[in-house]
């Protein structure tokens, strides 16, 4: 025995010594192998390319190609993958396929809330699709998991799903419904009715053969489990005739193999020690070295409970003297070894993604972060702005308001002067007549004072009362008229700037009508220009150029603010509402025949409201 154990060590050495050399032996791969690497390398195509849409396909084939050879839980692991892809994109057709799918594999590992999960949600996505055929499918599936103590019911929903699945020729849906009636049937001791099931399951899974071999073990089993060991020899059998059987060695030797097996559970030893040796001879033949491993292990099972040992040791020569060319020609490692490759490097691709998804992830919250910043720096700039834009129109306001409050007690000083002139005279009349005018006056000017634009009725009121107001006071000096268009008397709503044409119908009285020795005429005009009011102040004074020459040194002295005032009102407005005022002031030619001042306003409607 211990000179078995050592040879069995032995053998283990030299498989993995002989490992290396299959590789340049490997030549064409089984189909199962063929499957993983053509859907592998779609799933390469779409991590390079960054397809999502090839990526999921690629993983819902990986898939596939494990659930057809028996290994779930890869099966669902892809599954899984391709539909969180699936989701990514919203694709209810992606979603509903890969959904149903990934329930499928959770039912067979009893997985069932989960199952059940997947199954609504395919349901759900069928419907967004229009696929009526795959939503009752779910909707039966659905129904079904969720009535595990109504066999009737099980049966009766597998049962349409068969038949949906034999119109719509679909033998994915025939296959995994006639396995769900077997394992139905097998839970309530219906033996018959499984293998039955089965049976129909791998009639439809023979182009699939890695499935077909799996139902045809299944059907075996449940003889064994009733002793029925006649029936499972002929099942055996039957599958060792099958073509995908003759036309795979591998898979031939493992069958009888598995043949043996059963004759050795009968105690047949004779027929299985033949069946194995078969087994032995064509694995040897073809390179399967596992299979041929197997092989050996249940021949000297037996040679040792017949204690025959020397049989045993002389196997274990044979085998490791044969066991270098047996590997050479084992293709089965180099799949082994490419499934294996093939996986870690999926592997490899997921972890570059998600390293190259986290450093996205890391720049665009980088870059959010620094958008962020500038949106609340800019922000943060464009209120300070505002803020200065507010500051800056309120401080122009309280200049507006503040020459507007100077223009009032220059002209209070100058009608009061022209009040004590009465009282001197003892003109207390003309001085009582004056005074009434003056209040009224000042009313008005007190009341226009308190907005930057006033209606242009009211002004024009107040210039009538001022005007009326110095003519009282200098009767033989001047002599005035005002012409207004009956269009801008016609409009209720038209609004002007306040005091601008009050301090230069003063000006022309008193510096230049007032020295003349022959009496007058001030004339003012409204014409309206398009968009525009023109006004006209023109008088036949002395002029400018004289009326300098006869101010006194003490006057001299002191500039006067009217004038200056009313240009830097009209700057300041210009400025605050966006408007073209403005104003000539020119000496009528030739020379010493009086002043003319232009002032353009434009047509305003209310602007202060």
């Amino acid at each position: 025995m211990v000179l078995l154990k050592s040879y069995y060590k032995i053998f283990i050495l030299a498989l993995l010594l002989c490992g290396n050399a299959a590789l340049s032996a490997y030549g064409q791969a089984n189909t199962s192998t063929q499957k993983v690497q053509k859907a592998s390398k779609k799933v390469q195509r779409g991590f390079s390319k960054d397809d999502r849409d090839t990526l999921a396909q690629g993983f819902y084939d990986l898939g596939e190609s494990y659930y057809q050879r028996g290994e779930l839980q890869k099966s669902e692991n892809y599954y899984q993958k391709a539909k969180d892809l699936y989701e990514k994109m919203k694709d209810p057709d992606g979603i509903a396929k890969s959904s149903r799918a990934l329930a499928k594999v959770q039912e067979d590992q009893h997985k069932t809330k989960e199952a059940v999960g997947n199954y609504e949600v395919a349901r759900e996505n069928s419907q967004k699709t229009g696929d009526v055929t795959a939503n009752t499918l779910n909707t039966n599936d659905v129904s079904r998991l969720s009535s595990p103590d109504s066999i009737a019911v099980q049966e009766s929903l597998i049962q349409r799903n068969i038949k949906l699945g034999l119109v719509n020729k679909d033998t994915g849906e025939i296959v995994s419904n006639f396995s769900r009636m077997a394992d139905i049937s097998l839970l309530n001791k219906k033996n018959a009715v499984a293998v039955d099931a089965f049976n129909n399951a791998y009639q439809f899974s023979r182009g699939i053969p890695e499935q077909a071999l799996q139902f045809n073990q299944k059907i075996t089993d449940v003889y064994l489990k009733d002793n029925n060991f006649t029936k499972a020899i002929e099942t055996k059998r039957d599958v060792l005739n099958e073509e995908f059987v003759q036309n795979s060695t591998k898979i031939k030797a493992r069958e009888i193999t598995s043949l043996a097996d059963i004759y050795i559970q009968i105690k047949q030893d004779s027929t299985a020690i033949r069946l194995l040796n078969e087994s032995y001879a064509l694995s040897v033949r073809n390179g399967h070295t596992l299979e041929a491993k197997e092989s050996i292990e249940k021949l000297d099972s037996i040679f040792q409970k017949a204690n025959r040992r020397e049989l045993s040791l002389q196997l274990y020569k044979d085998f490791l003297l044969r066991l270098p060319d047996i590997i050479a020609k084992d293709s089965s490692i180099a799949d082994n070894r490419i499934m294996a490759e093939t996986e870690m490097r999926i592997k490899e691709l997921e972890t570059e993604k998600a390293l190259k998804d986290d450093l996205i992830r890391r720049k665009n919250i980088f870059n959010y972060w620094l958008i962020g910043s500038i949106a609340v720096l800019a922000a943060f700039i464009g209120f300070i702005l505002f803020i200065l834009r507010k500051l800056r129109i309120k401080n122009k306001k309280i200049a507006l308001q503040s020459l507007r409050r100077e223009m009032n007690p220059h002209f209070i000083f100058n009608s009061l002067n022209s009040i004590n002139q009465f009282i001197a005279t003892n003109n207390e009349l003309a001085a009582n007549q004056y005074l009434t005018k003056f209040s009224t006056l000042m009313r008005r000017v007190m009341e226009n004072s308190k907005e930057d634009f006033v209606l242009f009725s009211r002004e024009m009121e107040l210039l009538q009362n001022y005007l009326d107001l110095e003519k009282s006071r200098f009767p033989d000096k001047f002599d005035f008229s005002i012409h207004t268009d009956d269009a801008l008397l016609a409009d209720e709503q038209l609004y002007i700037p306040g005091m601008l044409i009050q301090p230069h119908l003063e000006n022309a009285i008193w510096h230049g009508l007032r020295y003349m020795d022959e009496k007058g005429i001030l004339k003012l005009s409204f014409t309206k220009k398009g968009e525009e009011i023109e006004v006209v102040i023109e008088d036949n004074g002395i002029g400018m150029a004289e009326s300098k020459k006869n101010k006194t040194d003490n006057q001299k002295k002191r500039s006067g603010r009217g004038i200056t005032n009313t240009l830097e009102r009209i700057s300041i407005l210009n400025e605050l509402y966006h408007q073209h005022i403005s104003c000539d002031v020119v000496d009528k030619q030739p020379p010493g025949r009086g002043v003319r001042v232009n002032l353009k306003v434009p047509l305003l409607k209310n602007i202060n409201t």
